[in-house]
């Protein structure tokens, strides 16, 4: 890494312990590498709670779509904001429930928005934003 600097952690022997298990199982060669992407995590989250930037993500969506008229909603306000809706997916998990996932990207403000009201919607019955960066401000 050319543009690595070193800093000094001091941590309790046994946080230390589990930071080094954890790191073990999910595959990580060294500490570095599991501490830099535990920083990325916790920088794009911050930057989400922030402001008003670019964010992209997922909103995911679980419904009865037998429930009268949902469906319709649910397109309706997919077509409202075309503009930051990047793609879906629609699933049919048994006779009768439906998911669906829609990649977003756009202000955050205005998918926080969309995804307040999609989760909203009488007949969905479980609703998730997951937010992310778009990769542009996050050195690897």
């Amino acid at each position: 890494m050319k543009n690595a600097i070193r800093f000094s952690v001091s941590l309790d022997r046994r946080l230390a312990h589990e930071l080094d298990r954890m790191s073990a199982e999910k595959g990580y060669d060294n500490r570095s590498l599991a501490i830099a992407d535990m920083i990325r995590a916790h920088l794009v989250e911050h930057r989400q709670q922030q402001g008003d930037g670019e964010i992209a993500g997922s909103i995911t969506l679980v419904y009865d779509h037998h429930k009268h008229h949902l469906q319709d909603l649910l397109t309706d306000l997919q077509h409202e904001h075309r503009d930051v809706i990047i793609s879906a997916l629609h699933c049919h998990l048994d006779h009768d429930n439906c998911l669906e996932v829609l990649a977003v990207r756009g202000k955050a403000s205005k998918i926080k928005k969309l995804a307040d009201e999609l989760i909203a919607a009488k007949g969905v019955k479980h609703g998730k934003l997951t937010i992310t960066t778009t990769g542009k401000d996050l050195p690897t």
